[in-house]
C-alpha cells in the first residue's frame, strides 16, 4: 500500500499526447535558479531552470522567460536582474517563486532581502550573478533574454538544487 489514491497524476496528460521536445527537454537536468528585478515597490521574481552562463568577455547568460509575466515587464524597465543558483536547501523557496506554492504577503514575505542597483537580492543565497538585460528574441512560446555578466558573488555549493523530468532532484 502506497498511501496514494491514483498510480499516476491524474491531470497528466496522456503518454501519446506528450510534446515530444518538452519531453527532451525533461531528460536535460538544469539548474534552478531564482531570477529577482526591480525596487523595494516593483520588486518580483521567478523560478527559472531554462537558462545558461556563457564565458566570455563579459560573460553572458541566456534564459527563456514568458514575455507576459511581470518579471519580464520589470526586467525590461529596470534592464538589471539578479539570478541567485539554489541549492538543494531552496525547494520551497523555489515553489515559491514558481508560483506553485502560496506566500501569503508576496513572494518576498519571510525573507531577508537587500535592494541593489540590480534589484532584490536574497542573501541567503551566497551564489549570484547581477546583470544588465541586452534584450532578446521571441522563440516559440518565449522570449530568449540576453543580458551581461557585471559582477558574480560565489560560495559554496556542495548540493545544487537541479530539476529533471518534472522533479527537483540534487546531487547527494
Amino acid at each position: 500500500m502506497t498511501g496514494r489514491i491514483h498510480e499516476q497524476h491524474p491531470f497528466r496528460t496522456p503518454e501519446e499526447k506528450r510534446d515530444r521536445v518538452r519531453q527532451l527537454r525533461g531528460r536535460m537536468a538544469a539548474p534552478v535558479t531564482i531570477l529577482t528585478a526591480g525596487g523595494p515597490d516593483s520588486a518580483t521574481g521567478m523560478t527559472v531552470s531554462s537558462l545558461v552562463a556563457a564565458e566570455g568577455d563579459p560573460g553572458r547568460i541566456y534564459f527563456l522567460v514568458g514575455p507576459d509575466t511581470d518579471f519580464f515587464d520589470i526586467m525590461q524597465h529596470t534592464t538589471r536582474l539578479v539570478v541567485h543558483v539554489l541549492s538543494g536547501d531552496n525547494r520551497a523557496m523555489s515553489d515559491v517563486f514558481a508560483g506553485i506554492r502560496p506566500s501569503p504577503g508576496g513572494l518576498f514575505a519571510g525573507l531577508d532581502v537587500e535592494y541593489s542597483e540590480w534589484g532584490p537580492v536574497i542573501p541567503a543565497i551566497g551564489n549570484r550573478a547581477y546583470c544588465t538585460y541586452r534584450g532578446g528574441v521571441e522563440e516559440s512560446y518565449s522570449f530568449l533574454v540576453s543580458a551581461t555578466i557585471d559582477h558574480v558573488e560565489i560560495d559554496d555549493l556542495a548540493d545544487p538544487l537541479l530539476y529533471y523530468r518534472g522533479a527537483y532532484r540534487s546531487l547527494s
